[in-house]
């Protein structure tokens, strides 16, 4: 990959468009430019710092350029970037906390700066980035090229697969930030984060991936034949959980603020969907029962689950028009099956059995839903083999010169005044 050039020009004026969300991507944060060779000329050799600067004004410039829509080309730069990054933060190194990275919201809203001198933040930057990178991936990939507004969607099964693939992959990554690299924050830098890099946001978007690959797997479920009422109750409830978690998680985050709101917008809907989903698939399953008491149970379900479906139309709108716009799709999978059949099969059911409703007047409670143990589980990530170019034993430090010295501390000296 070259290092002082790209494909992309600058000073492109780029055009505004609202995107669609069906896989849900908070803020994407890219680096902004940091003074690496300042802070560690002398210190390791100029090749290696050379090469590190390298990478992360190459990644500067492909994330600010496209907006980050250059997924394949930043994946590469980021992983490569990992193999050097890491040597900064092993303590026998003793490079924590010498080089200020810098780092923002991508986009106008919302704007987030973080300025942190600790190499661990680096790391859970360039983790996070690539969980919202992958996370991009698999929303693009609900999203047909060739869909021109039509009322109608239709994707293959494989591409609805490796969207589900790669959503297990962003929670590996999620999950890896909470579990090793967290932790090695210090607190007095942790209390500082951004607001979208809390443990909480962190575990709740963790487990919404999650979800939203059970959501995909309900779809094929809902398509294929052979798949069974007890199937679809069980990936409907499980879905439920999914969103409960996610929900909990950031019921302890500070989330007054744009991209937070709108986060907990976005469960809310999934949250109610999934509900009604759930009681639907319950229902049909009660009601295969022969006593009374069963029918009643079904229909209080499809009531149910017709009322929870209206409010969760609701969330999707206010949702979609809480900053930053997005549009919503056009209904798919699951969804768009149950957006059809819970209203008939509500007023059907409830006209069939409202005699029973009458007379077992006493059974007229929703019954509680199933508890199933939750079947998707992030993917394992570990992070790539240091570079060899951090063998010590190698290294040979090029030493200053006084005049050379006495010009960088001009310079930095020039550098913190203008700064002030």
């Amino acid at each position: 990959m070259g290092c002082t050039s790209s494909v992309y020009a600058l000073g492109r004026k780029k055009k505004v468009t609202i995107p669609e969300v069906v896989v849900y991507v908070p803020a994407i944060r890219i680096p902004l430019q940091s003074d690496l060779p300042r802070a560690l000329k002398g210190v390791i050799p100029k090749e290696l710092v050379d090469r590190l600067t390298c990478l992360r004004n190459q990644i500067v410039l492909v994330a600010e350029d496209t907006d980050g829509s250059a997924i394949t080309e930043l994946r590469r730069a980021l992983e490569e970037y990992l193999t050097l990054l890491i040597g900064l933060t092993k303590k026998e190194n003793g490079l924590e906390d010498l080089v200020e990275f810098k780092w923002k919201n991508l986009g106008d809203y919302g704007k987030q700066e973080a300025f942190v001198a600790n190499s661990w933040f680096e790391l859970l930057s360039v983790v996070h980035m690539m969980a919202m990178l992958t996370l991009s991936d698999a929303n693009s990939l609900m999203i047909p090229k060739d869909f021109s507004g039509l009322a109608v969607r239709v994707l293959s099964s494989d591409c609805k697969r490796e969207a589900v693939d790669l959503l297990l992959k962003a929670s590996g990554y999620l999950e890896f930030c909470i579990k090793n690299i967290i932790v090695h924050i210090p607190p007095d830098i942790k209390i500082m984060l951004p607001k979208d890099l809390q443990d909480g946001v962190l575990e709740a978007i963790s487990i919404q991936a999650l979800g939203q690959g059970t959501e995909i797997q309900l779809g094929l479920a809902v398509d294929c034949q052979k798949a069974t009422l007890s199937v679809k109750r069980r990936l409907a409830c499980e879905l439920l959980i999914y969103y409960s978690q996610a929900y909990q998680c950031l019921s302890g985050c500070d989330m007054n603020h744009g991209y937070g709101k709108k986060h907990l917008w976005f469960i809310k809907w999934k949250f109610l969907q999934a509900k009604a989903a759930a009681y639907y698939y319950h229902g049909l399953i009660l009601d295969k029962g022969n006593e009374p008491s069963c029918h009643v149970s079904a229909v209080c379900c499809f009531l149910a689950a017709e009322e929870i479906l209206a409010e969760s139309k609701k969330a999707c709108l206010t949702f979609s028009l809480a900053p930053p716009t997005t549009r919503s799709p056009p209904l798919w999978g699951a969804m768009k099956h149950l957006h059809q059949t819970i209203p008939e099969v509500a007023s059907r059911k409830s006209q069939m059995y409202g005699y029973l409703l009458e007379e077992e007047k006493a059974l007229q409670a929703l019954p509680e839903l199933p508890n199933f143990q939750l079947s998707l589980r992030p993917d394992n990530y570990e992070l790539p083999e240091i570079d060899q170019a951090w063998n010590t034993e190698k290294w040979e430090i090029e030493s200053q010169t006084l005049k050379e010295h006495l010009k960088d501390c001009e310079n930095n000296t020039r550098s913190d005044t203008e700064s002030e």
